[in-house]
């Protein structure tokens, strides 16, 4: 697949774009709890990082912090709220992502965490700045 090399930008800030939209849909949710008082602690933190952080990233914004953030914030909800979920007897291998639910937690980090290592790349932000 050597022609696609000439497109490893392009792909890049398309994962970048993408991964930073579908991030705040996680987000809105619980900024709608947040502002009908419903939300606890863990919703408290995850939704604005969820819709500002996806924001970041998604436009290349201060990319490779908010990425790093948002990383972070997908590694503490899979072990906090996926992983525990371990312990249910009626599943074997309950602590694998795609039993407990926290595959897309998984993904989100290791994308999150490639971004922030990567930084904004081209279409964004970040590359507009003297």
């Amino acid at each position: 697949m050597d022609f696609m090399k000439q497109y490893k930008d392009e792909t890049y800030a398309l994962l970048r774009i993408v991964s930073g939209f579908l991030f705040i849909f996680h987000g809105i949710p619980k900024m709608s709890a947040i502002f009908a008082g419903t939300a606890n602690w863990m919703t408290m933190i995850a939704g604005p990082i969820e819709v500002i952080g996806g924001l970041m990233i998604m436009v290349g914004f201060y990319t490779s912090a908010a990425a790093f953030l948002s990383s972070g914030l997908m590694a503490g909800a899979y072990w906090l709220i996926h992983f525990s979920k371990m312990g249910n007897p009626e599943k074997a291998f309950y602590g694998w992502p795609i039993n407990n639910g926290g595959d897309a937690a998984v993904l989100y980090c290791f994308i999150f965490l490639l971004i922030a290592a990567m930084g904004s790349g081209i279409w964004s932000i970040d590359s507009k700045k003297s």
